[in-house]
This record gives C-alpha cells, sequence and structure tokens, in this order.
C-alpha cells in the first residue's frame, strides 16, 4: 500500500509538469494581448510605446525560453508569480477567493445530493413511465446546459420575477448568514443542476442494474418482494 501511494505521488510531479507548461503555454501563445486590453479597459487611448514600455517592465518583451525559467524557477518555492491584470501576488489572488470557492463547491455538492437520489431513485423504479421522461429529460438538460449560461438565464428570471437583482458583492456567511445564502444560492444551483443531472442518471442506472440480478428476481418469483418498474407494492409474503 506504501509503495502505491509513493508511486502515486511521483506520477503527479510529471502531471503537474505538464499542466505548468500548458498553461505557460496558452498565456503566452494564444492570440490577444493582455497589456493592452488592460490599458485600454476603460477606453482611453495609449501609444504603441506606452504598450511596448509597459511589456518590458512586465517582462512579456523577454524572450519565451526566458519567461518560462523565471515561471518554473518560482513553483518549487510556492511563488506562483504576479497577476498580468492586478500585478497582485497570484497566490494572494487565489487566496481571497478560495473560500468563496469552497462555499460555492460545498453548497452545490449539497443541493446536488438532495436532488439527485430523490429524481434518479424515482426514475429506476418508475421506469418507462411519464414520470421516467420527464426526469430524464431534466437531467439531460442539465448536462447540456453550461452552468455560467444558466446562470445568467437565474438572473434574469430573477429580475423578471421580482423586479430586483440578487445582492451583488461578498458577504462572509459569518458575517450575515442570510445575505450570504442569498447570494450564493444561484450560483450553487446553476453549478448543483448539473451535479445533480450527472449523479441522477448515475444512481438510475446503478439501481436498474441491481434490480436486474439474479438475487433480486429469486427474491421477487419467491413473494419477497412485489416490486415493479411501473408501480411499487407491500411485500406479499416473508421467506423464513
Amino acid at each position: 500500500m506504501l509503495k502505491y501511494a509513493i508511486k502515486r505521488i511521483l506520477l503527479m510531479i510529471p502531471t503537474l509538469l505538464a499542466v505548468a507548461v500548458i498553461v505557460f503555454l496558452v498565456l503566452r501563445v494564444v492570440p490577444g494581448d493582455i497589456v493592452e486590453l488592460k490599458l485600454t479597459a476603460e477606453g482611453g487611448e495609449v501609444s504603441l510605446e506606452q504598450i511596448e514600455a509597459e511589456k518590458t517592465r512586465l517582462g512579456l518583451n523577454d524572450p519565451l525560453h526566458v519567461q518560462f525559467i523565471k515561471y518554473m524557477s518560482g513553483l518549487p518555492r510556492g511563488d506562483l508569480g504576479i497577476s498580468l491584470w492586478t500585478e497582485e501576488p497570484v497566490s494572494a489572488e487565489i487566496a481571497a477567493r478560495i473560500g468563496l470557492s469552497f462555499e460555492l463547491a460545498l453548497l452545490s455538492t449539497i443541493l446536488a445530493v438532495i436532488i439527485a437520489f430523490p429524481l434518479g431513485t424515482l426514475s429506476a423504479l418508475f421506469r418507462g413511465t411519464i414520470l421516467d421522461y420527464i426526469i430524464r429529460i431534466l437531467t439531460i438538460g442539465g448536462i447540456a446546459v453550461p452552468s455560467f449560461w444558466l446562470g445568467m438565464l437565474l438572473i434574469m428570471l430573477v429580475l423578471a420575477t421580482i423586479g430586483t437583482l440578487p445582492p451583488l458583492g461578498t458577504v462572509s456567511l459569518f458575517a450575515d448568514p442570510l445575505v450570504n445564502l442569498q447570494q450564493m444560492i444561484w450560483p450553487a444551483i446553476s453549478v448543483g443542476y448539473r451535479y445533480s443531472s450527472v449523479v441522477a442518471r448515475m444512481l438510475r442506472s446503478s439501481i436498474l442494474e441491481v434490480l436486474s440480478e439474479d438475487y433480486i428476481r429469486t427474491a421477487r418469483a419467491k413473494g419477497l418482494y412485489a416490486v415493479s418498474y411501473t408501480h411499487l407494492t407491500l411485500p406479499t409474503k416473508r421467506i423464513v
């Protein structure tokens, strides 16, 4: 077991290196100029000399291999570099957002479990019925619809029905739980809907697989459980 754990940990090293290389190349090679975008974000006009001077200050005019060496040399020390947009340490930017990200992940997971288990179970037990088809349509929609697009639809729905937007900004859960829930419930629904769809379909397949096992068919034939896909009844006979 220890050898297996050490092997898996060692395999993480080339994986992390590959991810670091891909992230570096994507940020440097893809079309677009972050410096020009940042300087003209508020509609201002800047000259090419100003753009080049800013690139030189940020080190973006250095050869690609030099930039890569600087980037990789800081990773073992936990230095993720400086954000090209805010010019703050990337580690500080991550630390400022990791709390909300964890809360969103936890809340969306709870919603996904609450939604997925009854839907998956009902879809399996009432297989082939209208209820099954409705649940399958809902779960397929959850898998097909991107979370960010669903989030925009939810905001538009809230604006159209209530007439006001959800509270903007961020409020700590410990400072005001009610306002925090009002802010986090909509993104949690957007993310949790997709998770619940995946879990519900997996749960449906697992229940149907179990219901088709030999011991289930034997128990049903002996009257221990009179369960069918279209209706549920109480046990008709107890096996001693």
